[in-house]
């Protein structure tokens, strides 16, 4: 069986103006890199704005992630590639993956078998340069800090209430917690640091969440990244680098156009993490891609009770965007580990874990139709999977309103994916969304954080510790308390340990800390022990990854 590398090395890409030709955008709307990637003049996305043609939107998201896992990039890719053969005029749209992953653990974010997103290597490794951009972007931002504190502090900042961490995209846990400006005093005054990795950059999110560089500015100028003697916020605009924060960001805020292996469009743009941040593509590229298809694919980080959640709670409501169904993706083998299978007898047939770890998938349909939009659950099937076990799951989606559709997108492609582009049809076609948000703007923010808990992850409540306690008032104080919240938590669990599987109960989510993300317009709430910096495997995937002379890389999955 070849690896996904392998197929997609094997494919003839078309020229990319060929793939921009298939929504007819002329090659003069297009900033090539290289033959098979181009970026979107600004020129041609404000003219794009000015149409009134709007696609409808199918957001794909998944159950909680298991070590089997679910498909749900193929699938959303699958998906776009199925309604080609169908006659409609589609496009997915994507996150850009990050290094970390890439080099660490849990793969790329280019799809799989005859369901990817070419070139696929360049995709998983440097693609256009959009994060490395908003690396060196937010550590500017760390630079022109320092260097006020170092010029005499004429702000008053107070170094132990610095909110602004460092990034790289690269898993290092031992850059969480460090110390800077050692060495005496030419090289600054010594304080407590960390590094996040850059795709929970709040200038990542800001640059995900805004329409163009005037905006992406104005919210730059936002963000709070300490608090003065007087303990009043100090923000970028009181550093004066928007400006030079905006100009390393004017490549990257360009959505990127690429194809998949039917030679069908995708845009792939922004990668925010979806445990640890808000989890979807820039809402520039959304935006654009409504406007030049007739159905637009995207998806949304992790399982449903965050990257979905998010989505909904977060960038529909930033971008008045309103979804028109919502692809729910399982697996068999995922059902089974819910049901407390080991992942060494996932393909070994057994009903009675399907019957088990079915609370799961469940539990996130019942989840989204609070959100009043039509639900379709897209089962990723593979061999092993049981007659009698897909006809359970097909009977208990259906029970409660679930529509329920095969699909093979990984072994067949966009064939493969038929069954479920002709139901997702029929539910936009005859299943209207009546979208509404969980919760208001003018919800307290606590009660925020306990609807979430209490509604998603079926919590008893929430234990707020003190410090995050403390947080939630002073931000409430400030004029914060309107701010949608945005929670980091494991994405293995709907609680925040990650051990307890399927739909768990009788549990509280413990909220450790609050932080604030003035410019993108949400507060962060971390939940549990997670972190902001995950750390590589003992074995990370980077040992397997090569490049020969000729430049040709194997073994990137």
């Amino acid at each position: 069986m070849k690896s996904d590398i392998e197929i997609a090395q094997a494919k003839q890409m078309l020229p990319i103006k060929d793939i921009a030709a298939k929504l007819d955008i002329g090659e003069e709307h297009l900033e090539m890199y290289g033959k098979y990637k181009a970026k979107l003049t600004q020129d041609f996305l404000n003219d794009l704005k000015k149409k009134e043609k709007n696609a409808k939107l199918v957001l794909v998201t998944a159950i909680n992630p298991t070590p089997a896992g679910e498909g749900k990039t193929t699938t959303t890719i699958g998906l776009g590639q199925a309604l080609w053969k169908l006659g409609k005029k589609s496009i997915v749209a994507l996150r850009e993956p990050s290094l970390g992953p890439c080099m660490g653990v849990k793969g790329g974010a280019a799809g799989g078998g005859n369901s990817q997103v070419l070139p696929m290597e360049d995709i998983n490794l440097h693609f256009t340069g959009d994060i490395h951009a908003i690396t060196t972007a937010h550590n500017l931002v760390s630079a022109i800090l320092d260097n006020h504190i170092n010029s005499g502090n004429a702000l008053e900042i107070d170094l132990t209430q610095i909110k602004w961490k460092r990034v790289i995209d690269m898993n290092d846990r031992a850059l969480r917690s460090i110390v800077i400006a050692l060495g005496g005093k030419k090289n600054g005054f010594p304080r407590e640091d960390g590094f996040m990795i850059t795709v929970a950059s709040e200038i990542m999110a800001i640059l995900c969440l805004s329409d163009d560089l005037n905006d992406l500015k104005a919210k730059v100028n936002k963000i709070v990244v300490a608090y003065n003697k007087s303990k009043k916020p100090v923000t970028v605009k009181d550093l004066k680098c928007a400006g030079a924060v905006a100009s390393l960001l004017k490549e990257a805020i360009k959505p990127n156009l690429v194809q998949t292996l039917e030679e069908t469009p995708a845009i792939i743009h922004g990668g925010p993490f979806a445990n640890i941040a808000h989890g979807c593509n820039s809402v520039a590229a959304t935006k654009a891609a409504l406007k030049l298809a007739d159905i637009v694919i995207t998806e949304a980080g992790f399982g449903a009770d965050l990257g979905a959640e998010k989505f909904l709670d977060i960038k529909c409501r930033k971008a008045g965007l309103k979804p028109d169904a919502i692809v729910i993706v399982a697996t068999i083998r995922s059902l089974k580990y819910n049901g407390g299978v080991d992942k060494k007898e996932l393909t070994i047939p057994n009903l009675e874990a399907v019957k088990k770890g079915i609370c799961n998938l469940k539990r996130h349909i019942e989840n989204l139709q609070k959100f009043q939009v039509p639900v379709v659950v897209s089962l990723n099937q593979f061999t092993c999977d049981t007659d009698e076990e897909i006809g359970f799951v097909r009977s208990e989606c259906e029970k409660i309103g679930a529509t329920f559709a095969l699909s093979q997108v990984w072994a067949d492609g966009g064939n493969g994916g038929k069954e479920l582009a002709e139901k997702v049809l029929d539910t936009l076609e005859n299943k209207p969304s009546d979208f509404k948000f969980l919760y208001e703007d003018e919800l307290p923010l606590d009660q925020k954080i306990e609807k979430i808990a209490k509604e998603i992850y079926r919590a008893d409540g929430v234990d707020f510790e003190a410090a995050a306690k403390k947080e939630i008032k002073k931000l409430t104080e400030f004029g914060y308390g309107n701010l949608p919240v945005c929670i980091a938590k494991t994405q293995y669990s709907f609680s925040d340990n990650e051990k307890l599987l399927g739909a768990p109960e009788g549990f509280k989510i413990i909220i450790r800390e609050i932080n604030l993300s003035a410019g993108a317009g949400f507060i962060v709430a971390l939940a549990g022990s997670v972190m902001t910096m995950p750390g590589l495997p003992k074995s990370p995937s980077a040992e397997n990854i090569d490049v020969d002379n000729n430049g040709v890389i194997t073994g990137l999955f």
